[in-house]
Order: structure tokens, then C-alpha cells, then sequence
């Protein structure tokens, strides 16, 4: 019961962050409250939850990593696919070498392979807290794009380096020779394992679903399972559940693409995995708040055998870890837009540099947030041979302070950074767009000419009813393609008037549905029938918001 009550009071604390972030006179980054309502909740209860590492890292990071993979802009994806994978995976191995040795160097006390794996760990970059920081600066899309991209690779390549860094602690040994194969198996078996997995479970529920029906809720909780499903299939065949989980999220994007899900299973699919995603990522920082107490004494007893007396030598080694990565992440970045522009040079090309602060964003960018706050914490708790896990407490604190200095700095210096920045407008983009517009509208237009035709009964009045209708229908898609076409319009006047005609329309979504409302508080109309009408004016209304 008392663990039912420490889980409630975490819900809680992840609910009033919401709420605090907004309140507090000043801006804070939301882990920072977080953490500071988790050390509450340990002052409160007098003791923290038992975590068991495993179980931890299966909660978590699959859902997690599945949601990255799924939501990751597919376009931005593809054409930036080579300075993404620069970053995911070049200054990944980068930066577990440099960081790793200086770690070691600086706290000798903490063994190579676990300063390896804490280096691992905090390869990873979190987009989510960048895009939330650098809300009030007109950050490019672009560069939104590289950085997503970015950190959804590198969340598996970190956590695959983590992992064998860790097997080298557990151990003793590490063959490189050996862990090369292992990785390859892996790396590729993760990758067509999750992908199976989701293939396979998505053509089940479709023909399910054509021969049987099914429940309104059950392709919702099918695609919470599936990151499950990927991660401890993969496990259980010695690959990656990370990279499972990665492959399985960015095949849902492209069964999503394929349009079969209804409309309000999406819109309640969407509703589902934004607060899932809310959630695990306050319980992840408010766990460690409740934890931190603890490790705060672990990490001072591990500095203390090093010959630093002061608990302040926890401040020094995480600013140096944090200066470290910052280097690192620069140095990577200015050697790869370099080796950029002298390949275009060598194929005749020619690419303007883009302005040094957005150079430096793009460093200052590499915010740490809760994949390696999920991961740090799976360190095991005990070695092979029951001795405690060396530096655990220790390397756990460094990677806290890391993601809460880097949350610091960026919400600092990314804003001043980007602010009066000129950003190149992305025409290609809004072609793109238009084109899928009326492209979507001739098919409209098609589709309900074929539905009138049979549709229409023998009689002339059916006949009549039927077309009145469908003109009515086709009049939208016909403007739309009009649209397309019209010469000599201003395009601002264009869109005053879509924002005008979008603002008549949500004001009178919004009347009808408080008559609704207020014919059920009297009484006229069940509870059942209302809900039933709001859900579809929400409906409606979601095409406009």
C-alpha cells in the first residue's frame, strides 16, 4: 500500500509541475521542478522506491524511443541523412572516447569501463527540451529537424555503447574484435526485429478486424504494446530491444501512412500517447528528486576515496564533464560543416556558411534529458560477485547535474543566440504542401462524384437529392483547387481571410456545443447523446486548431 501511495503522490508531482511551471514568476526548465517536487515526496515518505534496473529500463524506454521513431519528420529525415548520422553516430563514439578517458582521469576512483559507460549515457540529446527552451526564439526547422533526427539515432547508438560499456564493468574483459560482431547482430537484428514485429502485428489487427470487428480501444492499446513487444522479442533474441523499439516506431509511421485507421481512433490514439509521453518523462525526473537524497551520500562517500574531503568537488567534476561535452559537441560540428563544404567544393557545388550562431546553437543544442536520465539509472546494483557496483551513486549524480546544467545553459543561450537571427524562408516546403492539397481535393472530388452515381436511387427526387448534396461537398474541394490558380491575388489577403473564416467557424463549434451543454444540464437531452454531439464537434474542431 505504501508503494501505491510514493507512485500516486508521483502522478501528483508530475500533474502540479505542469501547473508550477506556469506560476513561478521567473522561467525554469520543467525537470528542474520536477526533481525538486521528488525530493519532497522522499522528505515526505521517509524513504525511497527499491528500483530494480531491468525493469526500469522495459518501462520506459521503449515506449519512449517507439514515440521518437514514429513522430520524427520523415522528409527532414531523408535529406539531412548525412550530417544526422554524423552527429548520431560519429560524435556518439567521439564523445565516448574523449569523455570517457577525461572521466577517469578526473576521478580515478571511478573505474574506465563505468567512466565509458557514463560518457555513453550522456551521448544522448533530448529535441524535446531544446524545442520547448527555444519556443521563444524562431529556431530554423531545419535545424529542428537535424536535432530531432539526430537524437532519435543517437538514443540507440548511446545506449548500445552504454550497454557494452557496462557488460565491460560486469565483466572485467572487453575484446573488441568480439564486440564488433556482437554489434553487428545487434545493431541489424534490432533493427528487422522491430520492424517484423510491427509489420506483423499491424496486418494481424487488420485482418482481425475485417472478419471479426473489434473494440474502438483496442488499436489504441495494440499500439502501446507494440514497442513492448519489439524491445523483449529482440531481447530475448540477443539484439538490441533499443534499436527494436526505434525500427518498430518509424514502421508505425509508415502503416499510419497508409490511412486504414479512423479518424476518431487517431484522434484519441494521439490524446493517449501525449499524455503517456508526459507522464514518463515527469515520473523519470521526479524519481530521481525522490532518489536523489541518496545518491547524493553515495556520490560524496565515492569522492571522499579519491582524497576530496569537500562534497564541493561534486559542483567542480560535473561543470567539467559539462564544459567537456560542450567542446567535444563544437569540435564535432565545425569539423563536419567543414569537411561539408569542401565536398561540395570538390563536386562543383556551391553552399553558403551558415551564420556562426546558428554554428553555436546548434552546440549549445545537445541538451541531455531523459534517456539518459532512464538510462543512468538502470546501472546494475551489484557486480557478479555481490560487491556493490563501482561509482554507481556517483556516475548517477554526474549525469543528473549534467542534463540540469545543460537545461540551465540552453535556456539561457539559446534564446539570446537566435534572437533577430535571419532565417532563410523554406518555399519548397509551402509548394509541397499546396501541391498535397490539391492533389487531396481532386481526389475528394473524384471519390464523392463516384459515390453520387451510386448512391442515386431510380427515382428522379433521390437523383436530385443526391447531387444537391454532392455539389454542396464538392464546393469546398472546387475552392480549394480555385485557390491554386488565382493569378494576381495577394497571398497575405489569401490568408486573412482562411484565418477569418477559421475564426467564424470555431466560434460557432464553440456555440454549438455549450447549447449542448446546456440542454443536458437542463435535462432535455441524455448524457449519453451529448457526449456523442461533442465528440463531434471536437472533431470538427481538431481540422482547425
Amino acid at each position: 500500500m505504501h508503494s501505491i501511495e510514493v507512485v500516486l503522490a508521483m502522478l501528483l508531482a508530475v500533474v502540479g509541475s505542469g501547473y508550477l511551471v506556469r506560476v513561478v514568476p521567473f522561467s525554469l526548465p520543467l525537470p528542474l521542478i520536477q526533481i525538486a517536487l521528488g525530493a519532497v515526496i522522499a522528505g515526505v515518505f521517509g524513504h525511497g522506491v527499491v528500483l530494480d534496473p531491468e525493469i526500469f529500463f522495459l518501462l520506459f524506454l521503449p515506449p519512449l524511443l517507439f514515440l521518437d521513431g514514429w513522430r520524427i519528420p520523415k522528409v527532414g529525415l531523408f535529406r539531412d541523412k548525412a550530417v544526422i548520422l554524423e552527429l548520431a553516430f560519429g560524435l556518439v563514439v567521439f564523445t565516448v572516447i574523449g569523455a570517457g578517458f577525461l572521466i577517469h582521469w578526473l576521478i580515478p576512483a571511478m573505474p574506465l569501463p563505468v567512466a565509458f559507460a557514463l560518457a555513453a549515457i550522456l551521448s544522448p540529446t533530448d529535441p524535446v527540451a531544446v524545442s520547448s527552451i527555444a519556443a521563444r526564439a524562431p529556431i530554423p526547422k531545419r535545424l529542428m529537424h537535424i536535432l530531432e533526427g539526430e537524437s532519435l539515432l543517437n538514443d540507440a547508438s548511446g545506449l548500445v555503447c552504454f550497454r557494452f560499456a557496462v557488460a565491460a564493468a560486469m565483466t572485467g574483459s572487453f575484446s573488441l574484435a568480439s564486440a564488433s560482431v556482437t554489434f553487428l547482430w545487434v545493431a541489424f537484428g534490432g533493427l528487422a526485429i522491430g520492424v517484423g514485429v510491427t509489420w506483423g502485428i499491424s496486418l494481424a489487427q487488420r485482418w482481425l478486424s475485417r472478419q471479426f470487428g473489434e473494440e474502438s480501444g483496442s488499436p489504441i492499446l495494440v499500439s502501446l504494446l507494440i514497442p513492448f513487444g519489439a524491445y523483449l522479442a529482440a531481447e530475448h533474441l540477443q539484439a538490441s530491444g533499443i534499436l527494436a523499439a526505434v525500427a518498430a516506431g518509424i514502421t508505425m509511421s509508415y502503416v499510419e501512412l497508409s490511412g486504414r485507421a479512423l479518424a476518431t481512433t487517431r484522434v484519441q490514439r494521439a490524446a493517449v500517447w501525449d499524455m503517456l509521453q508526459f507522464s514518463l518523462n515527469g515520473i523519470m525526473f521526479v524519481l530521481l528528486g525522490e532518489q536523489l537524497p541518496g545518491i547524493l551520500r553515495g556520490a560524496v562517500a565515492t569522492v571522499e576515496e579519491t582524497g576530496h574531503l569537500n562534497p564541493w568537488w561534486l559542483a567542480v567534476y560535473a561543470l567539467v564533464i559539462m564544459l567537456v561535452l560542450a567542446l567535444l559537441r563544437f569540435a564535432w560540428v565545425w569539423v563536419s560543416l567543414r569537411w561539408n563544404l569542401f565536398r561540395a567544393y570538390r563536386r562543383g557545388e556551391s553552399l553558403a556558411k551558415p551564420d556562426v550562431r546558428l554554428l553555436l546553437a546548434t552546440s549549445l543544442a545537445g541538451v541531455r534529458g531523459a534517456i539518459t536520465l532512464a538510462g543512468v539509472l538502470t546501472l546494475p546494483l551489484m557486480l557478479p560477485d555481490g560487491s556493490p557496483f563501482p561509482a554507481r551513486d556517483l556516475a548517477i549524480f554526474l549525469a543528473a547535474a549534467v542534463i540540469l546544467v545543460s537545461l540551465v545553459v540552453a535556456s539561457i543561450g539559446l534564446p539570446r543566440l537566435l534572437r533577430g537571427l535571419e532565417l532563410p524562408d523554406e518555399p519548397a516546403e509551402r509548394r509541397e504542401e499546396d501541391f498535397a492539397r490539391r492533389e487531396a481535393a481532386a481526389a475528394a472530388i473524384a471519390a464523392v462524384e463516384k459515390a453520387r452515381h451510386g448512391l442515386c436511387g431510380d427515382s428522379a427526387i433521390e437523383a436530385d437529392l443526391y447531387t444537391n448534396a454532392a455539389v454542396r461537398v464538392m464546393a469546398n474541394y472546387q475552392h480549394r483547387l480555385e485557390d491554386g490558380n488565382v493569378g494576381g491575388v495577394d497571398a497575405a489577403r489569401l490568408r486573412q481571410a482562411d484565418q477569418a473564416e477559421v475564426a467564424l467557424r470555431l466560434a460557432g463549434l464553440q456555440a454549438e456545443r455549450e447549447a449542448i451543454f446546456r440542454l443536458a444540464r437542463r435535462g432535455q437531452i441524455s448524457d449519453e447523446i451529448s457526449r456523442r454531439l461533442v465528440r463531434q464537434i471536437d472533431l470538427i474542431e481538431s481540422r482547425y486548431r
